[in-house]
């Protein structure tokens, strides 16, 4: 026992130094692989002029566990920002470079430029949207070119290797639906069929996801007499049944995810998995935005969290936990239209959470003063000196 005690002793102040220096390492390379992160993902918009940089944010994203972000575009700051962090992305093209992907040749410049670099610098991109909502408007050159850039976006991965590895989809907005009540009787909007028709074929060839943007906020903004507000912030409440099949919905999200999921099987496919490529519900708004408060969003987001964390499928699918990115990780303060849409963060551009769901992250100083980082060097020899002194 005496000589265990010596050993023990003896232990301690090597392990204390070598969790110093493992501290330490982390300050100095910020190469922070995300260990037992949210299952939740988050979209990471940019239009703003009061956000931090992305290495701030990388910072940010790692304390607080999430390991799935979502971009509008390929910004190569926040990709090289996250590069050995094991955080998975979701890239975009927008929809104003549409109609040039048609072109094979266009296509593959953008990828050899946007996407191919950073996969060999270490990034992990899984998935490329290929516009955002195209059907929700009527711009129907974007929409005619979406598909046939989609197939030129693809097989342009497979020229360079990469078919397999990284997806090619887009984002629909719920307005693409004709019908969606009750999730059973879920049927897209007839203008928009002959386009999902060709659509779901290529997602059923490629395994790619149908990605699709939910906001039960609409739904009770536009009448809050009629929602049930505990249904949408996935509250107890008695929840709504389906005649036709029986099942019971006690929250809008997984109705809204269900009708897709019937729509899509109404067109012949049962191969294709949703998911909620945006959700979320604003903390401020104008005052015919009812609903639209701090509380609400908490609420929403929190309930939302616990339901992923469960790794909860919807009534449809009990089996496949809902994949779900939140929309958005910081209040953006230039995006137009309603105050709503600048309110939709679950951080203000300082990393102060705009409600307490409990994500309290840590977004390091503006300066990273050279001074800072030779104090942590300093640091970092006293320890390395420690070390050699215990094993001595």
């Amino acid at each position: 026992m005496a000589a265990a005690r010596e050993a023990s002793r003896a232990a301690s102040p090597v392990a204390a130094a070598a969790g110093v220096l493992l501290v330490l390492a982390v300050l100095l390379t910020g190469q922070v692989i995300v260990a037992n992160a949210l299952s939740i993902g988050v979209n990471y918009g940019q239009i703003a002029n009061n956000l931090p940089s992305p290495g701030r944010v990388s910072t940010l994203l790692r304390s607080i566990k999430i390991s799935k972000v979502k971009l509008y575009d390929a910004d190569p700051h926040v990709l090289r920002a996250f590069l050995g962090t094991g955080v998975e992305f979701v890239i975009g093209i927008g929809n104003e470079h549409v109609p040039a992907m048609v072109s094979s040749t266009v296509a593959q410049a953008w990828l050899q430029q946007h996407v191919v670099p950073h996969l060999h610098a270490g990034a992990r991109i899984t998935c490329i949207t290929v516009g955002n909502e195209a059907f929700k408007g009527n711009d129907t050159v974007l929409q005619g070119s979406l598909l046939p850039a989609m197939h030129s976006v693809h097989q342009a991965l497979g020229a360079l290797g990469l078919q397999g590895r990284v997806n090619v989809t887009t984002a629909h907005s719920l307005d693409i639906m004709g019908v969606s009540y009750p999730p059973s009787a879920g049927a897209f909007a007839p203008g928009a069929v002959s386009h999902l028709q060709p659509f779901l074929k290529f997602l059923s060839a490629t395994r790619a996801p149908f990605l699709i943007n939910c906001y039960p906020f609409f739904a009770y903004k536009d009448d809050p007499a009629r929602v049930p507000l505990d249904y949408v912030l996935f509250q107890p409440n008695a929840g709504v049944t389906d005649p036709n099949t029986g099942l019971n919905y006690d929250n809008m999200l997984y109705a809204q995810v269900d009708a897709v999921y019937s729509a899509i099987k109404a067109l012949g496919h049962t191969d294709v998995d949703v998911k909620v490529s945006e959700t979320g519900w604003p903390s401020r708004g104008d005052p015919d935005e009812v609903g639209a408060t701090p509380q609400h969003a908490g609420t929403y987001i929190g309930n939302l969290l616990r339901r992923i964390e469960m790794k909860q499928g919807t009534p449809l699918r009990p089996a496949v936990p809902i994949d779900v990115y939140v929309f958005a990780l910081f209040n953006e303060n230039l995006k137009p239209g309603p105050a709503s849409e600048r309110n939709y963060g679950l951080f203000y551009p300082d990393g102060t959470p705009v409600y307490n769901v409990g994500l309290r992250g840590y977004l390091p100083p503006m300066a990273d003063s050279h001074g800072a980082r030779q104090a942590v060097h300093a640091i970092l020899l006293i320890a390395i000196a420690t070390v050699g002194f215990a094993l001595s």
